[in-house]
């Protein structure tokens, strides 16, 4: 056994917990880590030279293509970064990739080369994840922002229960607030209203396109920034006022939306914001 998780697990019993991913582990609330409140600004660009000339509040951008120069020239502006990981996919160019087995991989992504779902359920998956924290904590981030935890809505070729999800995001949210990160919820609409209290803050995406927004009312009544990108083709090209009429929804409800190259690669950005 990995010694990192065997430390874990000798922690996590010492402490009376029976499992590392416990769908009812109570989340952490004592700490000063930072929380976006709802109209904040920000810029999310995960590929690419990294433009730092947008004024707004956040940089969300790639955690481990970022330099901890870049974070702190960010910082130093005035801003807070929010470091981008995946937590429930494994990338096959990442720094850190030699540390996943093969008994974690699972089905590839539709449409994302090189990228399998995790077997989230998998306790083996805990001191990779606690490591990327870590590095998020050394690179100097404000916050993390963990993707593609919602692996038990696709077809990630584990059989993965709304259980499994609540105890994996529970056990990753935790264990940024912990380290003094503030933690965001990527989608994983179905279970907002359970995981709300363990997160700061909610990333979307195409909330507008779907008619979905609705569901992440339950950050915006706890005063938690919604972070929205949209990447339909009549924002960008103002089909019929598309764009006026999706920002207008959005800057009354108080988020924070973006339109943006599917990508993220600064090619195009309208901020409704601007509006």
């Amino acid at each position: 056994m990995d010694s990192a998780l065997l430390s874990i697990i000798t922690s996590f019993i010492l402490n009376n917990e029976s499992k590392i991913f416990d769908p009812n582990i109570n989340p952490i609330t004592n700490g000063s880590w930072y929380k976006p409140i709802p109209g904040t600004s920000w810029q999310w660009q995960l590929q690419g030279t990294i433009n730092t000339a947008y004024n707004v509040d956040i940089y969300d951008i790639d955690l481990f293509d970022s330099s901890k120069e870049l974070i702190k020239e960010l910082k130093k502006s005035g801003k807070k970064v929010i470091c981008y990981f995946s937590a429930g996919s494994y990338e096959n160019w990442r720094d850190d990739k030699s540390k996943f087995s093969k008994s974690l991989l699972g089905n590839p992504l539709d449409g994302w080369a090189g990228e399998r779902w995790l077997d989230i359920s998998n306790e083996a998956l805990a001191p990779i994840m606690l490591a990327r924290l870590d590095l998020a904590v050394k690179k100097g981030c404000d916050g993390v922002e963990p993707d593609n935890v919602d692996g038990y809505t696709n077809n990630s070729g584990f059989n993965l229960s709304a259980t499994d999800q609540l105890a994996y995001n529970k056990f990753i949210a935790n264990e940024a607030r912990k380290r003094g990160l503030s933690v965001g919820l990527k989608n994983d609409l179905n279970q907002i209203v359970e995981l709300e209290p363990y997160f700061d803050f909610s990333v979307n995406e195409q909330c507008h396109q779907y008619n979905e927004c609705d569901k992440l009312l339950p950050f915006m009544n706890k005063n938690k920034a919604v972070l929205n990108a949209e990447y339909n083709q009549k924002y960008r090209d103002n089909v019929n006022n598309a764009r006026q009429t999706m920002c207008t929804e959005a800057n009354n409800n108080k988020f924070s939306t973006l339109i943006l190259p599917l990508n993220l690669d600064d090619s195009f950005r309208y901020d409704c914001g601007d509006l």
